[in-house]
């Protein structure tokens, strides 16, 4: 099963070709990715309607230039898949239209997929890892740690209840003044600062429900720093190693609380996958390996370039949906706001 994927819900127009043979691991025929770096760098933040025009621009090279490094035609595809949300809306609607008319014109079934679904299955798409697993997922927008039971099977075990991971990565960066995007920056700094130097708070530690709260320790910084103005590059990188050891901490706690709740209801996960942007963090990972391994399990992790926004992971999801006989139509609406459980998508529920 040839499948094209269209993602296009931040700042990252994408497109990939993925081959599904079967319940094994998946096959990436290409992947491209046209980054908006640039054009947002000036801001220290992502401009909606700078990346939604961003992507109207890049879309149709990206796409041409995945069927070419794939060797396909669009008449030789199975599907095609395009990210419907959720994500900033202008985005979306680039991509999700551009999906349907290559759908239309290769007269292909067509499946609008949840991004966030996609970062879900990528764990199948590079180690075939079976069902169910528990799943961090972190990125800029989004923290959560869920069961992932099955395709369109979801559970959501915690949440964040303000900043997600990746968001508190990349506020610490701007307030540092470091790069954008900021995540990698503090990491980078980190790696020659002092981690013990600062004692932050680790929120929510020794809680029992796998929730995150992120808001207090990146106030915590904001308020160290401005204690020891005007600050120095040590001082930086002192502040970027122990905000990142406080992160390391508090995801270790909370996906160790989830372990406990995924056990007591599904038994042992197959493994513990971590995926989104925030899945790139060395430190992050090497916890989540050692958390894995003291419960029995393994870590399955993306390769770096999985972790972010990709068209790869739409494809797939795509083609795990097709499998199942679940295509979409034509009319399928953009869903800026699209939680991937269930009960948070009940009216009241926190999305």
């Amino acid at each position: 099963m040839l499948v094209l994927g269209l993602e296009t819900t931040c700042d990252e127009t994408a497109a990939a070709i993925v081959r599904r043979c079967g319940e094994g691991p998946g096959e990436i025929l290409s992947n491209v990715v046209r980054g908006q770096v640039e054009e947002h760098a000036a801001y220290g933040g992502v401009v909606p309607e700078i990346a939604a025009r961003a992507h109207v621009e890049a879309l149709d090279g990206v796409v041409a230039k995945a069927l070419k490094d794939a060797g396909v035609a669009v008449t030789d595809l199975d599907g095609v898949a395009a990210a419907a949300g959720p994500g900033l809306v202008g985005g979306v609607i680039v991509g999700l239209t551009a999906g349907k008319a290559y759908a239309l014109v290769a007269q292909k079934p067509f499946v609008g997929v949840n991004h966030l679904e996609a970062h879900a299955l990528t764990a199948r798409l590079t180690d075939g890892v079976a069902f169910p697993y528990l799943l961090l997922l972190a990125s800029g927008g989004h923290t959560q740690l869920l069961a992932v039971l099955g395709v369109g099977r979801y559970v959501r075990l915690g949440s964040t209840i303000d900043d997600a991971l990746g968001e508190a990565f990349d506020k610490i960066a701007k307030m540092l003044g470091l790069g954008y995007p900021g995540g990698p920056e503090v990491e980078k700094r980190a790696r020659s600062g002092d981690p013990a130097r600062f004692a932050f708070p680790r929120p929510m530690q020794g809680r029992a429900e796998p929730n995150f709260s992120l808001s207090g320790l990146k106030t915590a910084v904001r308020i160290e720093a401005e204690r020891i103005a005007p600050i120095s590059e040590a001082d930086v990188d002192d502040l970027c190693a122990s905000f990142q050891a406080a992160a390391v901490d508090v995801v270790a706690d909370r996906t160790r609380a989830a372990q406990r709740i995924f056990a007591e209801r599904y038994g042992r996960p197959t493994a513990l996958v971590a995926a989104g942007g925030v899945a790139a963090n060395g430190p992050i990972r090497q916890a989540l390996t050692r958390l894995a391994s003291g419960s029995g399990t393994r870590l399955v992790a993306p390769p770096l370039p999985l972790c972010g926004d990709n068209g790869a992971m739409i494809a797939w999801a795509g083609a795990e949906r097709l499998a199942l006989g679940l295509t979409d139509g034509l009319d399928f609406a953009p869903r800026p706001r699209w939680p991937l459980d269930a009960a948070a998508a009940q009216p009241g529920a926190k999305a």
